[in-house]
């Protein structure tokens, strides 16, 4: 019935006649613009087709080999990574936080050392604080008889402050400034001090060998920390960064002495980063508080979300919204928590799969710093006077620091795919055509030969050899021996 129907239109219709497959053939290895095949087929003499048969085989060996290497060197991602030196007539002033080393008015904490222990537990967020076991009672017995004290409070009211007393001059580019000019933060260091943390328009420089010019008065004798758990310097410690990100010191700040005159001389770096997997960014990240994303930044949130979730509190010094902290839960919980997320990783950096990737676009201050002492003996006999103090005092409590550009220009540090789709392409293209005369046309026509014979040898199975009943039919006349012989020789 109709298995039979569709057996028959298979045969009249869709499966060619054996002259017919063998002429497709001929014609396809002919016409065909692989080069050599036709050679290998039209030419008569034996030891010809043997030759261009090993020269075709050859070629192919070595494109085959060819696309292979380029597709292993493609999926390893390779990058180069160029850089470009931008002159311009201005560039952008860097936003700049100042700390005092001496964290504490000393008044406020001559017979109160546990807020120096207090405030690293807190600042322990940002950077990790080992306290050591013989503090822990002391440390119980205030948190429970002092509930609702707030570090935070007493940190911004007793910490270090700026006015004119501590900042004695200020000039950026030939303009004064002033202790309202800068943005009250809180790192690790307490009450800390941004210039240019809005960065406003206007704060550009156009000029290089000039800057941002800052004299300090540390004020020793007022301002005090716990040479015990470790901080026994004095001076003023800075650090350089992005105006749109928040101050990172870390270990990373740069520190002046009392007494000393540092010169700082700063460069801009734009680092540009591929994403996975040619680099390690990831461009679709977006942080929550912060206008750009950066490393530091993201940190701090990943920390708050689960200090967040674990203790029902926010640390202040982190970024977001949640209830704020209360000392026991800092004691009881946030400190603890810090622990488990740097110690069971939870919060990572680098790769394109940690929490916090490498960003896309990035911005650094590579800084170059020298030091001379401050003053010689008429400019401490000048200050002396002008401030009422001895000169000791001069050289004991004074610090100036001069920010300024190398010169106008920045680097930029571009991370660009070494191979690209189209070059991939060119290169398979290449080596097709230098060793096989072949394009994408060639492509499609092999393409078309293959599914040809695919369609017929799926025609050949399902039929399974219509010739064959034609062959042994009983009904039909026996061939002569000379028709036999040409029939074997045809099949």
């Amino acid at each position: 019935g109709i298995l039979e129907k569709i057996r028959l239109y298979l045969i009249k219709k869709l499966l060619p006649h054996l002259e017919d497959r063998r002429k497709y053939h001929q014609e396809f290895a002919s016409s065909t613009s692989f080069h050599g095949v036709h050679n290998i087929v039209q030419t008569q003499s034996k030891t010809r087709k043997v030759l261009w048969l090993l020269v075709v085989a050859g070629c192919l060996a070595i494109v085959i080999w060819q696309i292979y290497s380029r597709f292993i060197y493609y999926f390893s991602w390779p990058t180069t990574t160029t850089v470009v030196v931008q002159y311009v007539e201005n560039v952008k002033f860097p936003a700049v936080t100042f700390c005092n080393l001496n964290r504490f008015q000393a008044h406020a904490v001559s017979n109160l050392r546990i807020i120096f222990l207090i405030w690293n537990i807190v600042s322990g967020v940002l950077q990790k604080f080992a306290m050591e076991g013989k503090y822990s009672q002391e440390l119980n017995d205030f948190l429970l008889g002092n509930q609702n004290f707030s570090i935070k409070e007493f940190t911004r009211k007793n910490g270090f402050y700026l006015n004119s007393s501590t900042l004695l001059e200020c000039d950026f580019f030939g303009k004064p400034c002033y202790p309202q000019d800068f943005e009250h933060v809180f790192t690790e260091y307490g009450n800390c001090f941004t210039f240019n943390y809005n960065d406003l328009p206007a704060r550009r420089v156009s000029l290089s060998g000039r800057g941002l010019h800052l004299l300090f008065d540390v004020q020793q004798e007022k301002f005090t920390d716990e040479p015990a758990l470790g901080y026994t310097d004095a001076g003023i410690t800075f650090v350089i960064h992005s105006p749109e990100e928040l101050p990172r010191f870390d270990g990373l700040g740069l520190l002046t002495p009392v007494g000393m005159h540092a010169q700082v001389s700063i460069r801009q770096l734009k680092s540009i980063i591929q994403e996975y997997p040619w680099g390690e960014c990831k461009p679709d990240i977006k942080l929550q508080y912060h206008k750009i994303y950066s490393i530091n930044g993201c940190l701090q949130e990943c920390k708050a979300r689960y200090i967040q979730d674990w203790c029902g509190c926010l640390p202040f010094i982190l970024p977001g919204n949640g209830t704020e902290c209360d000392l026991l839960k800092f004691y009881n919980c946030v400190y603890p928590a810090v622990y488990d997320i740097e110690i069971k990783g939870l919060c990572t950096v680098g790769t394109h799969n940690s929490t916090c990737p490498a960003p896309c676009e990035e911005t650094d201050y590579p800084t170059t710093i020298t030091y001379s002492s401050f003053g010689g003996e008429k400019a401490i006999k000048y200050f002396s006077a002008k401030l009422k103090k001895s000169p000791e005092y001069v050289r004991q409590n004074l610090v100036r620091i001069d920010i300024k550009y190398h010169d106008l220009s920045y680097k930029i540090t571009q991370q660009q795919k070494a191979l690209t789709i189209s070059e991939l392409l060119a290169d398979v293209g290449g080596q097709l055509g230098l060793f096989c005369g072949a394009s994408m046309i060639t492509i499609i026509e092999l393409l078309e030969y293959i599914f040809t014979n695919f369609c017929w040898m799926c025609i050949f199975l399902l039929l399974k050899a219509p010739e064959m009943p034609q062959w042994n039919n009983p009904f039909q006349n026996q061939p002569t021996h000379t028709e036999k012989k040409k029939g074997i020789q045809e099949c």
